[in-house]
């Protein structure tokens, strides 16, 4: 059967903030909250079972059950912005990163799609002020579908490849988590910053974009709320915190919305499971990766988990992701890889592509910080 030609990855790279927390920082800092976490932002959203409850039902349940006695859910380090930092500032470094790999130029390029999660600023998304700041004279469009939006980009830039309209694409995606949680709300224990970009061009036949499937995530929209918080200067800011509720919902829609996607887009390329070398799971969690390759029967040497090394960086997951499994040579040229996300309270999406021939190129691997040390509690 004839594989209409889409978009191929050809270079990918990554980019952190400055500031790298590790637990010890919080277990200084607030010890006491550590010492009754449960009561918390954390609990509320992978929280443990009643002990008089029956043993866990789901596959879900139980791989989450070896991380309910850390207070930290198995959260490890997670990179965070300084004081100074921006989304535009990790968007620029990760977009430069991605240029030098794939050695071009800006001249190369004749669209820019970019999603920030969230922007720096209100109402207009960064993605003029990323192509002014690269020099770029293409065109260059904002989208955003939370956790999901590396996937949806990849998606949008290969058929927009593909249409013939767009020859190259730069998509540049990331997530700005510590700005939207409360540092006294173990909320903040799970999430990171950072973010990725990657370069679309057609794709060799039968190489590149294979098959996808997106749904939306519309039973999520509760799972989180936005509210206002002090900022610290007289004014205020937003903040997210989890809904009393949170686990349920998200016990209740993990297997569905995986099945639904992958199955969709193994359909669309004509594969199975089995016939893809190497999975990107969405981890928002520790045990993320392991639910879904016990759901999919996928063996853990398939795929990989940086969640211990960043936690939840949203949106950045899974450029990161596929950039270690690629350093660590667990992908290779000619490999299919499937890659799956979920957004909350916007869309879930699976893809499979073939990785070309030539390796993609990656840009420089990111530094590690000296763990920040806290000033007081």
């Amino acid at each position: 059967m004839h594989t209409p030609t889409r978009g191929a990855m050809k270079a990918l790279a990554v980019a952190f903030p400055s500031q790298l927390r590790t637990n010890d920082y919080w277990r200084k800092r607030c010890p006491e909250i550590v010492a009754h976490a449960e009561q918390y932002g954390l609990a509320k959203v992978w929280n443990a079972r009643d002990g008089a409850s029956p043993e866990p039902s789901s596959t879900f349940e139980r791989t989450m059950a070896p991380y309910l006695a850390d207070p930290f859910r198995g959260a490890v380090e997670r990179r965070l912005r300084a004081p100074g930092e921006t989304a535009l500032s990790m968007e620029l470094a990760a977009a430069r990163g991605a240029l030098e790999a794939a050695r071009l130029g800006v001249e190369d390029f004749d669209l820019v799609l970019t999603s920030s999660f969230v922007g720096d600023r209100f109402g207009v998304g960064n993605a003029a002020f990323l192509a002014a700041e690269l020099g770029l004279r293409a065109p260059a469009w904002n989208f955003e579908t939370a956790c999901s939006s590396s996937v949806v980009g990849l998606h949008m830039a290969s058929s927009l490849v593909s249409s013939g309209d767009y020859r190259r694409i730069l998509v540049v995606v990331s997530t700005s988590n510590s700005v939207q949680t409360d540092d006294a709300d173990t909320l903040a224990w799970f999430v990171g910053d950072g973010a990725g970009a990657f370069i679309v061009e057609r794709a060799a036949e039968g190489y590149g974009v294979l098959g996808w499937k997106t749904i939306n995530s519309v039973a999520s929209n509760d799972m989180f709320v936005i509210h206002s918080i002090p900022d610290g200067a007289g004014g205020t800011r937003l903040c997210t915190s989890a809904n009393e509720n949170a686990a349920e919902m998200a016990k209740a829609i993990t297997e569905p919305y995986l099945r639904a996607c992958v199955d969709g887009a193994l359909t669309e390329s004509s594969l199975s499971v089995a016939d893809v070398d190497f999975w990107v799971f969405n981890t928002p969690n520790a045990w993320y990766a392991t639910f879904c390759g016990e759901v999919l029967g996928v063996p853990p040497e398939r795929y990989h988990n940086v969640y211990p090394r960043y936690s939840n960086i949203g949106g950045a997951l899974m450029p990161a992701t596929l950039y270690h499994a690629l350093e660590e040579k667990k992908v290779r040229p000619g490999d299919v890889v499937g890659l799956y996300s979920i957004g909350s309270t916007s869309t879930a999406a699976a893809l499979v592509m073939r990785v070309g021939p030539e390796p993609i190129a990656l840009g420089p691997y990111p530094v590690r910080p000296a763990p920040q040390e806290p000033t007081s509690a």
